[in-house]
């Protein structure tokens, strides 16, 4: 099997934690995980589950702002619709308070709301039974922001923002 230079690299099958002779029975086996229930990696689905419940929880948040730093007269008027005027400040301001809300629930808290509600969390893989902590969690949600790299998973099911940050979404 080829030594890997970084994450970046992208995936690798078999997972960078998989011996060739002998394959994971399960996602996250060799990572420590149980194979099922409490503490087993949470699948795809549910973690995109997560993902979309976040960013509706960000953009209703976005109303917040919108009441106090909304458009100006000037942007109205340039615009000519107030529809229009919410879509655009909604497309800039959605994206930072759900990078505001992923890296302050999952350093305070281990796990987003939308994680929270379908029962996962984030945990360190490279360290187990610390806590994520606030670097860890600003780079895990900034890279969930770009999309590509939760979707791009390994043969642990981890997607590359979690192979990043030396976590694992969880079931919990």
């Amino acid at each position: 099997m080829a030594e890997k230079g970084s994450w970046l690299d992208g995936p690798q099958i078999p997972g960078e934690y998989d011996n060739p002779e002998k394959l994971s029975d399960y996602p996250g086996e060799k990572l420590g995980l149980a194979p099922s229930g409490p503490g087993s990696q949470a699948t795809l689905m549910r973690r995109v589950g997560g993902i979309l419940i976040d960013w509706f929880i960000s953009l209703i948040i976005t109303v917040i702002p919108y009441l106090f730093v909304g458009p100006s007269e000037k942007q109205l008027e340039a615009f000519q619709d107030p529809f229009i005027a919410w879509q655009s400040f909604t497309a800039t301001w959605t994206p930072v308070i759900f990078l505001i809300l992923g890296t302050g629930s999952v350093w305070l808290f281990a796990r987003t709301p939308g994680q929270a509600v379908l029962r996962m969390g984030v945990a360190r893989v490279d360290h187990p039974g610390e806590r994520v902590g606030f670097l860890r969690a600003f780079g895990r949600s900034f890279l969930t922001l770009l999309l590509l790299p939760p979707a791009i998973t390994d043969s642990d099911m981890r997607g590359m923002h979690d192979r990043a940050t030396g976590t694992a979404v969880i079931v919990g």
